[in-house]
This record gives structure tokens, sequence and C-alpha cells, in this order.
């Protein structure tokens, strides 16, 4: 994208419902009927880049290399999907790789690095396969339960579009603007990403958190993190847990 036109013309050919159409897809096949289920599921999580016999797979572009001209063309698209996204999957599965011969070895010292190469890859992964279910040759219409849900959280269709668009345009160095739901609020948020691993990936769902900021434990351990960590342990809710790893898979 050349200039601030150039951005604003994205935004508005990019096909905001389809944002929640991707995310949903990969989360649940509850709209199919029965006996379609498995199969359509295992179809759409292909499509969405999900982990196939324990490899990540570059999922397919939904549409031609030259079905976003003249926003994108071919060249670009090619490059984009074939070699930077592709090369976010190889290094997802190399450091996973990684992890395991570590574990095998009880070799841990190189996990903290491990950890960040996970992120950043892992990440890039799923933005990367948002971003293309994101776009859709000649724009699709902000309508229904979304738009109504825009209309709520950010007053207007309007007045929604001007602020993605100045956060697309306001992010530092490299880096993402997304629509977001908010689970918490149950409300939609605009946000950036100018490192998009920080030290997770985006779209998992928690399921036992643990506070390591200092004032969660100073009173008690001091500097003496690793013996607050371990007490953490003893007292974790796997029940919390277990419920939240049910409710993440769609089961009741």
């Amino acid at each position: 994208m050349q200039d601030g036109v150039d951005r604003r013309d994205f935004v508005r050919t990019v096909g905001l419902g389809t944002i929640a159409a991707a995310v949903g897809a990969g989360m649940s096949s509850s709209g199919l009927a029965a006996e379609q289920a498995a199969g359509a599921g295992q179809a759409e999580a292909a499509a969405l880049g999900a982990a196939s016999g324990g490899r990540y797979v570059l999922p397919p572009l939904p549409y031609a290399y030259d079905a976003l001209e003249p926003f994108l063309g071919r060249e670009t698209l090619t490059l984009h999907h074939d070699k930077h996204h592709q090369s976010y999957v190889d290094g997802l599965n190399a450091t996973l790789d990684k992890l395991a011969a570590a574990r095998q070895a009880g070799d841990f010292g190189a996990v903290k690095g491990l950890c960040r190469d996970l992120a950043f890859h892992g990440s890039g992964h799923v933005l990367h396969t948002l971003y293309w279910q994101s776009m859709k040759p000649g724009g699709a219409a902000l309508q229904g339960e979304l738009a109504a849900a825009v209309a709520q959280d950010f007053g207007s269709s309007e007045a929604f579009l001007k602020q993605f668009v100045s956060a697309t345009v306001a992010v530092e160095a490299s880096g993402w603007s997304m629509l977001t739901y908010e689970p918490l609020g149950g409300k939609l948020l605009i946000l950036q990403a100018e490192k998009h691993q920080n030290l997770t990936i985006w779209g998992v769902a928690p399921l036992l958190v643990c506070d390591v900021w200092e004032h969660a434990y100073y009173l008690n351990y001091q500097n003496r993190r690793p013996d607050y960590v371990n007490g953490f342990m003893g007292v974790a809710n796997w029940d919390f847990a277990a419920a939240r790893y049910r409710s993440a898979r769609g089961h009741a």
C-alpha cells in the first residue's frame, strides 16, 4: 500500500463480516447437519491452517492469486502467501520439534528462547490465516448481526470505519490492526499489534493463569519467584481449567 488513500481503499474492500465467519468456522461446526459435521469440520480446519497429524500446514488461498487485482496483484499474493506465510508454518513446526527434542533430552536451558520462537511463528501463522480470510474479491457488505454490534459499540458504521482506518495507518513499524471480540465485556474492540507474537498466539483460550508480576507475590516471597510458582502449582484449580477446556472445544 502506497499511502493513506490506498489504506482506506483497503479497509473498505475488506469483508469485515468474514473475520467472524473465519474464526467461527475454526471453532465449531454446529451449523452443519450431524452426518456432515465431522468431515466438514476437518475441511474447514485444514482451510484455516490447523495442525494435521501433529504438523501445522499452510492453508490454500480462499481465492485465486490474481482475484484481488487491482488492489493486490498476483506477484504480491504469491510471494506473501507462498514464501512469507510458509516461513511461519515451517518455523512453527521446527520450534515444536526442538521443544520435543529438549524434553526428551531433559535439557530445558533453551526453553526461554524457544518459547519466543513458538509465539513468533505461531502468531504469524494464525494472523496470516485470518488475513487471507478477511478479504474477498469484490468485498462484502457489513450487515446483519455484526453491523448491529458495530453500531452499538462504535456509535455508527462510519465512526467504526474511521477508527479502523486510523488504527491501521498508525501502527508503528510492522504490525497489524484488527477487529476483535472481547468476551469479558462482550464488546467489539479495534486493536493494534506491533509485535504480533507478544509471547502468545492470538486466538488462544486461556485455561489457567498465573500472575508473575511482583505485586502478586513480593510480600510473601520477595525475589524468590520459583518458590512462588511452585506454590501456585500446589493450589492450581485444574477443575476450572478442565471446564474451560471443554468450553473452548465447544462441549458443554
